[in-house]
């Protein structure tokens, strides 16, 4: 178990790490009901997200705790969407990890490698059910949608936002 003097790490994936993030994962969305059809935990990359994550305009980076991988969240093109529009994908942090300030670091590195990319707008979804990742969302200028984007096959959200990219960040 890491103690609170060991700094956390925030890095991009790696092959080594593709166990420890389908563990947090699949620990994560059962804690708040995403554990059946409609639900990223269902998506085939989950067991290979560094390969999944290794093309072009993709990242997927790691929270690292005392050399424990504790969390994690990434950026793709949407499925569906618009070549200018990303995804803010498979966000999720151990119990542990959540309330550290890790979450906001996460969603800054993503939003900027988003921006680098050359992507114009960010889209996420998410459930009623993470009301600290939406406060978290808002806080950093998300705007909620009346209904989902591309074809994620995630039907099992119901909350979904997105955030303008060509203005200076929050």
């Amino acid at each position: 178990m890491s103690t609170s003097t060991e700094p956390w790490v925030l890095r991009p994936i790696e092959p080594r790490d593709d166990a420890a993030v389908a563990s947090v994962i699949r620990t994560v969305m059962p804690e708040f009901g995403m554990d059946g059809p409609g639900f990223a935990m269902q998506d085939p990359e989950v067991s290979t997200m560094s390969a999944a994550y290794s093309k072009p305009r993709h990242a997927y980076f790691v929270a690292e705790r005392g050399g424990r991988i504790v969390g994690g969240g990434g950026i793709a093109p949407l499925e569906g969407g618009d070549p200018g529009v990303c995804e803010l994908r498979k966000m999720y942090f151990l119990k542990e990890a959540r309330g550290h300030g890790m979450g906001e670091r996460l969603l800054r590195r993503c939003l900027d490698f988003a921006r680098e990319a050359g992507f114009r707008l960010c889209y996420l979804e998410t459930t009623t059910g993470m009301k600290q990742a939406q406060k978290l969302y808002r806080r950093l200028g998300f705007e909620p949608l009346d209904g989902p984007m591309g074809n994620t096959g995630h039907f099992g959200c119901d909350n979904w936002y997105t955030l303008d990219l060509t203005k200076p960040p929050a």
